[in-house]
């Protein structure tokens, strides 16, 4: 069962999963979907059609509007921006325009970022606090920036990573090894080094 502030508005037909928290002030319009687990901060509004995984946390002040979707545990910074029209005018309607944004599983996005529609976060992106994305961004890429621009890679459990010479790194947190190959970033799965349990 769902906790839900009393100061929430929660229109009827959305849909909220267990364990989930909702905090002071927001607004979960019908037709979006909320997974298990999540918790939502102050002020938070969440607009038809927008969907999120489990285990994800949206911090204060923060607007998903439609086209918006989530994969499980997705990190969104404090007043961080996503839009769905790339040229909008007050007098156009342009709601026929949308375009998609999507963050897949593990991705952070950090406070104030901006996230321009139309961009797809892989898994395990990672968004410095302030950036402007504009373009997709790949696996375990950390991204920062006006416009956002990649500077690195970060591990599953938010440790930079460094390459060797050899295309090898180790997560400082997990000791987990990950691997370079040209531009994509592998991680290897070891039984002795698991990932650290969710929240």
């Amino acid at each position: 069962m769902a906790t839900i502030h009393p100061s929430a508005i929660v229109d009827s037909g959305a849909r909220i999963g267990n364990n989930t928290r909702v905090w002071h002030f927001c607004h979960l319009m019908a037709g979006c979907e909320i997974g298990e687990n999540c918790s939502l901060g102050q002020n938070v509004f969440v607009a038809t059609g927008v969907r999120l995984g489990n285990n994800c946390k949206v911090q204060n002040n923060v607007s998903l509007y439609e086209g918006v979707t989530c994969g499980d545990d997705v990190f969104i910074g404090p007043s961080a921006v996503f839009t769905n029209v790339l040229n909008p005018r007050a007098a156009v309607n342009r709601r026929d325009e949308y375009r998609p944004t999507l963050l897949e599983d593990g991705v952070t996005i950090g406070a104030n970022a901006v996230i321009v529609c139309g961009v797809r976060l892989a898994h395990h992106a990672f968004v410095g606090a302030g950036s402007v994305v504009t373009k997709d961004v790949a696996p375990f890429a950390l991204v920062v920036g006006n416009p956002a621009r990649q500077i690195g890679w970060m591990s599953v459990a938010g440790g930079r990573l460094h390459f060797n010479e050899a295309g090898r790194a180790i997560c400082p947190v997990t000791q987990q090894v990950y691997r370079l190959d040209g531009d994509k970033v592998f991680r290897h799965i070891d039984p002795d080094h698991p990932f650290p349990k969710k929240n």
